[in-house]
């Protein structure tokens, strides 16, 4: 239904809150803010002295903020404003964002998930394989590595940090692991060659972790226990979409919390990097760079970003002790950002 075209008193009045923050918003924006349901129905906007409530003016200002900094929408700060919001509705919205950007690498080699055959036979194993293989066809491998590169810039201003062993996740041999993961789950992959491609992308100096895993999984498959099996990529990408399409509404919601906050966190203390140099070198010296801050945690807005918010939401979903982890690095990152000066508005905030 067509809005009336002349803005009511109550926008009116979140228009002038939201220019005196510095952006500006118009009448148009604010309605289609609420039809994505990043704002709630205006009879909802008023606080107990009338006034439009603050946290109204806040997210409104947000959304302001980003849509004029000439990015591609909203991104997964509107996936955070959703979790926050954390209605049926809203959860419903971001289960769906959260699956399409899953999705994304097959969309764009024009693959169906629901069509990947299944099964142990001959044939399926091979048909998976071609899939794969199509994966990465026009694909460009980035050369960043960026472990390396942060870890060369830290030693410039004289940052000692703890051994990596962590991979250029770029590389051929990682890319081409992952797509066969991706396309039909760890069983279509040995660890063996888990660990080949790791080793093949390792800096230098990752041989003696590479030998201790080895070790670990030779005791564990003696056992009989499959160390893959629990990985939320054990049943490839129709896992990590089951994953986000069964959680409860109020786990997702928590979980993309958790993560948009997590990101957004690590952004704002990134941009302090360079004058403070303690800051990388606490982050980086924590399991957690390695685990999430490397694998997803830096999101840019963007589908790159909405992938790596709707990974690590799987992760915080279905991993054990994974979501503990996030949370206890979130505090760290907490005591540090508490350590420099406030910023604009944020996502995470």
């Amino acid at each position: 239904m067509p809005r009336n075209s002349t803005p009511s008193r109550l926008e009116l009045a979140l228009i002038a809150e939201v220019d005196r923050q510095g952006h500006h918003v118009s009448a148009a924006q604010l309605e289609r803010w609420r039809q994505h349901l990043w704002l709630p129905r205006t009879t909802e906007w008023r606080g107990e002295d009338g006034t439009v409530r603050p946290e109204i003016v806040r997210i409104a200002a947000l959304l302001a903020q980003l849509s004029g900094q000439g990015r591609r929408g909203i991104s997964w700060p509107g996936w955070a404003i959703w979790a926050l919001t954390d209605t049926p509705q809203t959860a419903e919205r971001l289960r769906g964002a959260a699956v399409s950007a899953l999705r994304v690498p097959l969309d764009r080699a024009g693959l169906d998930v629901a069509q990947v055959p299944v099964g142990d036979s001959d044939d399926a194993f091979e048909a998976r394989q071609q899939l794969a293989a199509q994966l990465l066809q026009n694909r460009r491998s980035s050369r960043l590595d960026l472990n390396s590169t942060l870890r060369e810039s830290a030693a410039r201003v004289g940052v000692e940090l703890p051994p990596s062993w962590v991979p250029n996740l770029h590389h051929r041999a990682v890319t081409g692991f992952g797509a066969r993961v991706l396309v039909g789950g760890t069983a279509d992959v040995g660890f063996e060659e888990m660990l080949d491609s790791w080793e093949a992308a390792a800096p230098s100096g990752a041989g003696p972790m590479i030998e201790h895993i080895r070790a670990v999984q030779q005791e564990a498959e003696l056992a009989g226990i499959d160390v893959m099996a629990p990985s939320p990529l054990a049943d490839g990408l129709r896992g990590l979409v089951r994953t986000i399409e069964e959680a409860d509404d109020r786990k997702l919601c928590a979980a993309v919390r958790a993560c948009t906050r997590a990101s957004g966190t690590l952004e704002r203390l990134w941009e302090r990097a360079e004058e403070r140099p303690d800051i990388p070198q606490r982050l980086m010296a924590d399991v957690m760079w390695d685990q999430w801050a490397l694998a997803g945690g830096f999101a840019p807005c963007g589908t790159t970003g909405e992938i790596a918010i709707a990974m690590s939401t799987v992760q915080f979903l279905a991993t054990p002790g994974w979501a503990d982890d996030l949370h206890r690095y979130q505090a760290l990152m907490d005591g540090l950002l508490a350590t420099v000066p406030s910023g604009p508005v944020e996502a995470a905030s």
